[in-house]
């Protein structure tokens, strides 16, 4: 039976701990017991943890052997231009559960100004939902969440690939330039998609662009799927 998987918010040498709402859900949602055994992520390394106290928003484990874990083979940095909060949300947990490296929340031309003013204060929400979906697809650490930064800042980082997602590219298909590769950047739109002269500024940075095909997919689909099509071909 495959054991559930947690990230410890505390490690100390043979000790790990889940604090705060963490722990709470559980104490109260799963009913936890003393001497239950769960995988849990310890310095990102997966070790067998046995319960061995509970508080309403405390469990402390005992650390044992080691647990072969897989080590992801994809570098992925999904660059996502923040749109509705609920929807981005969304699209995170999901891109989390496919095995994103890192999310960068990018400040677009068409990214309402309220929901910029206001992705700093949320930054800590989408790093618990990415934590969350981590531990439910049993992965072995969380992608990093960054800060929500402009997109010019965002169009100078460097990787071996770089693929933007455009409606406007009519010949060149995701499915077909995401080749296996080092680190890899993906670029996904905010409602209403790049403007023309942010798509001119990636092709000044040597971004490559590409497309999910004729239809026009809502941005927490397109980022899902953005995310599935290009971690099944770097995983070839």
């Amino acid at each position: 039976m495959t054991r559930r998987r947690w990230i410890a918010d505390e490690v100390s040498g043979n000790r790990g701990a889940l604090v705060g709402a963490h722990a709470e859900h559980l104490v109260r949602v799963l009913r936890a017991q003393i001497g239950q055994e769960f995988d849990i992520v310890a310095d990102a390394v997966v070790r067998r943890g046995r319960v061995v106290t509970i508080s309403d928003n405390r469990i402390e484990f005992e650390l044992g052997e080691e647990v072969p874990a897989e080590s992801a083979a994809v570098q992925l940095t999904l660059l996502l231009a923040i749109f509705k909060f609920d929807r981005m949300e969304w699209a995170i947990e999901k891109c989390t559960e496919l095995g994103v490296t890192r999310i960068v929340p990018v400040i677009a031309r068409r990214t309402e100004s309220h929901l910029a003013s206001a992705s700093v204060k949320r930054v800590e929400r989408w790093r618990r939902i990415a934590l969350q979906a981590a531990e439910q697809s049993r992965r072995a650490s969380p992608p990093d969440i960054a800060d929500p930064i402009k997109l010019r800042e965002a169009l100078t980082r460097s990787a071996e690939l770089k693929i933007v997602l455009s409606e406007a590219e009519e010949q060149c298909q995701l499915r077909d330039i995401a080749q296996p590769s080092g680190e890899v950047l993906l670029a996904v739109g905010p409602e209403g998609g790049w403007t023309e002269d942010e798509l001119e500024l990636f092709e000044k940075n040597g971004w490559l662009s590409a497309s999910l095909g004729p239809t026009i997919l809502r941005a927490e689909t397109a980022a899902i799927a953005a995310t599935a099509i290009t971690m099944s071909s770097l995983s070839r």
